[in-house]
């Protein structure tokens, strides 16, 4: 631990003294939260998606930005193995709550969209497309409301290939690339899976991505994976009930205490050859 030595602060006059003091207290502060007054807005599909990405969005709030978390479908075909929902409107509320104590407890403003899951592909063009257009439309007003600093989304992948991963990754990339929006948002970074993390070589190929591509690495704290863990098990119409914290902690393994992320970059100069 580094000692210091404040003997030189006895000779200064009071009002010199208390201003010394003063810009000491306030660069401790800004050392604490050195992101303070920054926003990320992160947009994933479905009521639990946010936690792949959790544990950094938890060490980002700690460091003093503020996180606004997007949500986009209302998990009403979340059913699985472990309880016996059943498809439909009372898992939608049952979701809804879950997402609201899972956003409470991360300390993200929430903004849970009443998008169905799969966004009515089963109707067809008719149902489908106006719904994903209107949901295109409602990510652009809330980015321009919002005014973030950075996004974080699905990329092409989706983390493993479901539909409504990529269609939000997707409708998020067309937002971003619909005007130049200036220092807010800057950039946009897309959650990745380092393809050399990934045992299964046809998992790999779906939803891994070369590591030259993967160029943020975000470390997170014990700290901010306990927050992540205790956001996470709000979601318990999704998960093994009987999952302890070491669980999911085994399940990150691979990835170490990081989140990586792949940034959307720009060409930056014209070009009149596909060649360059």
């Amino acid at each position: 631990m580094k000692i210091f030595n404040y003997s030189f602060l006895t000779g200064l006059s009071p009002l010199l003294l208390l201003t010394v003091l003063f810009l000491f207290q306030t660069n401790g502060l800004q050392s604490q939260k050195p992101y303070e007054g920054k926003i990320i807005l992160a947009a994933f599909a479905h009521p639990d998606d946010e936690g792949t990405v959790a544990p950094i969005l938890a060490k980002y709030i700690r460091e003093g930005a503020t996180v606004h978390l997007v949500i986009v479908t209302d998990g009403r075909f979340g059913t699985n193995d472990y309880h016996d929902h059943e498809a439909g409107e009372t898992l939608v509320a049952t979701r809804k709550e879950e997402m609201k104590c899972a956003a409470e407890k991360l300390g993200v403003v929430l903004h849970h969209l009443d998008y169905q899951d799969q966004l009515k592909s089963a109707e067809g063009y008719d149902g489908h497309v106006p719904h994903a257009r209107k949901m295109i439309k409602e990510l652009y007003d809330i980015i321009e409301d919002v005014k973030p600093d950075v996004l974080i989304t699905w990329g092409p992948d989706g983390g493993s290939t479901h539909m409504d991963h990529r269609l939000v990754g997707a409708s998020i990339t067309q937002v971003f690339l619909t005007k130049d929006w200036g220092e807010k948002p800057k950039s946009l970074y897309y959650y990745g899976t380092p393809s050399n993390l990934i045992d299964d070589s046809e998992s790999s190929i779906l939803r891994g991505q070369a590591s030259k591509y993967l160029r943020t690495k975000v470390s997170y704290t014990d700290e901010d994976f306990d927050k992540a863990f205790n956001s996470f098990k709000c979601h318990y119409s999704q998960i093994d009930p009987n999952m302890t914290k070491e669980d999911l902690r085994k399940w990150r393994d691979k990835n170490g205490m990081f989140v990586y992320l792949r940034k959307f970059e720009a060409p930056k100069a014209d070009s009149d050859s596909v060649f360059d």
